[in-house]
C-alpha cells in the first residue's frame, strides 16, 4: 500500500467499498441487483391491468404472426434476395398489379397477370410448378394472397417480394416503363 491519497490506496478502497468509495452500486464493478420478483410483477399487473393486458395481447400477436409465417409454404424476400433468385435460379417473376400500375413501372422480365385473372391452374403456370416463382405487386399485400393460392395449388418454390415495388424502388433498383 502506498501513502494516504495514493492511487493504489484509492483504487483498493473503491474496489472493497472502503472509505471514500462509491457505495451507490452505480459503478462498473457493481452491477445492480435484480429487484423484480414475482410479487413485484403481480403487484404491477394488478395496479396496471390495461397495460398488462396490452402487453400480453401484443406478445401473443407477435408470437402468432411469427409462427404462422413459418408454416405458410411461401417465403418473403427482400429486393436483393429477389435479384439473386432471378439471376441464379431463373425465377419466373409474376406481377399481379393492375395493368396501369404495371405500365408505370415493373421489374425487368416480369409478366403481368391481373389478380382478377390470376389462376394457379393455368396451363402456362403448370409448366413451372417445380421452378421458383416470385410474385410482386405495388405494396406486397396482393402478391402474398397470390402466393398463398400458388402454394395451395401445389407449387413448391413460391416467393413474394416483401414491400412490393415500393421496396424495390427504395432499394434503388431499376424499373421498366410501358408494356412488357
Amino acid at each position: 500500500m502506498g501513502p494516504p491519497g495514493s492511487v493504489a490506496r484509492d483504487l483498493n478502497d473503491a474496489a472493497l467499498g472502503g472509505a471514500g468509495a462509491c457505495t451507490d452500486n452505480a459503478g462498473p464493478f457493481f452491477p445492480p441487483s435484480p429487484s423484480m420478483t414475482l410479487a413485484a410483477l403481480q403487484a404491477f399487473a394488478s395496479n396496471n391491468p390495461f397495460l398488462s393486458l396490452a402487453f400480453v395481447g401484443l406478445t401473443l400477436a407477435i408470437v402468432y404472426h411469427e409462427v404462422s409465417r413459418l408454416f405458410t409454404g411461401y417465403k418473403s424476400v427482400h429486393p436483393a434476395a429477389l435479384t439473386a433468385l432471378i439471376n441464379r435460379e431463373d425465377a419466373l417473376v409474376v406481377d399481379v398489379s393492375p395493368t396501369g400500375d404495371f405500365e408505370k413501372g415493373h421489374i425487368v422480365g416480369s409478366r403481368n397477370v391481373v389478380m382478377s385473372q390470376f389462376d394457379p391452374e393455368n396451363k402456362a403456370l403448370a409448366k413451372v410448378r417445380e421452378l421458383p416463382v416470385a410474385l410482386i405487386c405495388r405494396t406486397g399485400a396482393t402478391s402474398a394472397l397470390a402466393a398463398k393460392r400458388l402454394v395451395k395449388a401445389g407449387f413448391k418454390q413460391v416467393y413474394w417480394l416483401d414491400g412490393g415495388i415500393a421496396a424495390w424502388q427504395q432499394a434503388d433498383l431499376p424499373l421498366l416503363k410501358g408494356k412488357a
